[in-house]
């Protein structure tokens, strides 16, 4: 079979793009022809992509002054607001729509795959009337509108595309309420970019790691506010935020008054997380919302306990029976104490280690390819 997936980017270091990258590197391995076209950036790709798997730009950046910014600042400001902030004004869309439509006729493409709900304003103008089946794959929760044109585009896909792909069972039933559709709705979990962990800890570092993009969805704000009382219980345990991002600037000046400096370091991106969760002793997730929450999958995978905000979407369903701790959302309260009980009992933090590398093996990718190679079968 051959996919055409289409997605917003390929340069920016996110979750979708690495999700993306997994599933289409696995479709490859598994014997599908596989085509990545990408309307934003795509010269440098953050994640590895097999060498197979063809690449075609749906913007020419590069003979424009807006190609020449650095990848930075797309990192720095919500990557698909960004793009198609621009495409808008450089009045991209037909263009995009034609090229698309184009590749899908060279290329002889069987199934096209829409990255993000954003995407199907392209993809289906451009499959209309070609005999190309259509998937939706929805990388933010049904809740999260961002607009009513996100609202739009999701009534349109469950309508015209053959299938739609959520990433929790909670989110799948948001769109079988919510839309008046024809699709197959089907959850499928994002993969686990790394293999459960083996290796013991030897020594207690007293390390709570947190991982994700310095923005307001992330709760980091939230975080810190907990940690003021974390910090006058346990004064030797260290916090460390992993990610960049535009609330950096306010994030340091609120450690700076609050006296958190010794106890809080902003690490700003890396391209070595792993490091990370090997050093810590907890992992906390203090989302205001997610569409999925990979960094929970990876911190299972690493055997570290978890303390999450129980935010919609994801984290009940990937923390269930993993022993970590759930908390109801935006409590800060709460947060602080079972972060403070967590840290005080070495014994629950040892046992929640072994079920969070248990639950970890249901996420890793040979688990997930299975699904969208039953799915493909199936439209």
């Amino acid at each position: 079979m051959k996919i055409l997936l289409v997605i917003g980017g390929l340069n920016n270091g996110a979750g979708t793009e690495r999700v993306c990258s997994m599933i289409a590197n696995s479709l490859s391995e598994s014997g599908h022809e596989i085509v990545l076209a990408s309307i934003g950036p795509c010269d440098t790709p953050f994640f590895p992509i097999n060498k197979d798997i063809k690449i075609i730009p749906l913007i020419d950046f590069s003979s424009s002054n807006l190609g020449r910014l650095p990848v930075s600042a797309y990192d720095i400001k919500n990557f698909y607001n960004t793009i198609f902030r621009i495409r808008n004004k450089l009045s991209d869309k037909p263009k995009i729509v034609y090229k698309i439509r184009k590749i899908l006729r060279n290329e002889r493409i069987d199934t096209v795959i829409a990255v993000d709900t954003d995407c199907i304003e392209f993809t289906l103008p451009a499959a209309f009337g070609l005999p190309v089946k259509h998937i939706c794959w929805e990388h933010f929760n049904f809740n999260v509108n961002q607009g009513k044109k996100r609202s739009k585009l999701r009534q349109r896909a469950a309508r015209y595309c053959e299938a739609i792909v959520t990433l929790t069972e909670r989110d799948k039933d948001n769109w079988l309420k919510g839309t008046i559709h024809q699709s197959q709705i089907i959850s499928i979990d994002n993969p686990c970019p790394f293999p459960v962990q083996e290796y013991i800890k030897e020594e207690d570092t007293k390390i709570v790691l947190a991982v994700g993009r310095l923005t307001s969805q992330k709760g980091f704000d939230i975080l810190l506010e907990a940690w003021i009382q974390v910090n006058q219980i346990m004064p030797d345990w260290t916090l460390k935020i992993v990610g960049e991002g535009e609330d950096r600037s306010t994030l340091t000046e609120f450690i700076r008054k609050n006296d958190l400096t010794d106890s809080v370091e902003l690490v700003g991106a890396t391209d070595n997380v792993s490091k990370y969760y090997q050093q810590a002793e907890i992992f906390c997730l203090s989302s205001r919302f997610e569409g999925f929450g990979v960094v929970l999958i990876e911190a299972l995978a690493f055997g570290l306990p978890i303390v999450s905000f129980d935010c919609d979407t994801g984290p009940a369903e990937i923390l269930k029976d993993s022993g970590s701790i759930l908390v109801p959302e935006n409590n800060i309260n709460l947060l602080a104490l079972s972060l403070i009980d967590l840290m005080g009992n070495k014994e629950q933090r040892k046992n929640i280690s072994l079920k969070s590398r248990e639950k970890a093996r249901i996420y890793q990718p040979d688990k997930i390819i299975n699904k969208w190679i039953d799915l493909l079968g199936s439209i």
